[in-house]
């Protein structure tokens, strides 16, 4: 059986670390740029780096939280797929996963 508090509280702190993640990105892209074009060249190019890091956080943090409604109406821990559980091994790894490994694996139907 899933210990869906104990998943909560996984959730929640990985949250907080992507919160954290995104206000340092945040606070990276804000700072101004470099006078110096070869250097502002550098600067854009991280900037994309960031901006891409960015984009990925917020797809977590909206996977995580798809993942919290699934706790809250019991489903979490249930494949969206075939209904069957999903393993534990595999929660802990991708605590956000709708799906088991057999129906990640089979792709898009």
């Amino acid at each position: 059986m899933i210990d869906h508090q104990y998943y909560a509280h996984l959730i929640l702190d990985r949250l907080h670390e992507l919160d954290d993640r995104m206000h340092d990105i945040d606070a990276e892209l804000d700072v101004p740029k470099d006078a110096d074009l070869s250097e502002q060249a550098i600067d854009l190019e991280d900037d994309d780096v960031l901006e891409t890091l960015g984009f990925a956080a917020q797809k977590e943090v909206e996977l995580l939280h798809q993942a919290l409604k699934r706790i809250a109406d019991k489903s979490y821990g249930i494949c969206l797929e075939c209904e069957n559980p999903i393993s534990e091994k595999r929660l802990q790894a991708v605590p956000y996963a709708p799906l088991c490994k057999t129906c990640a694996g089979a792709g898009p139907k």
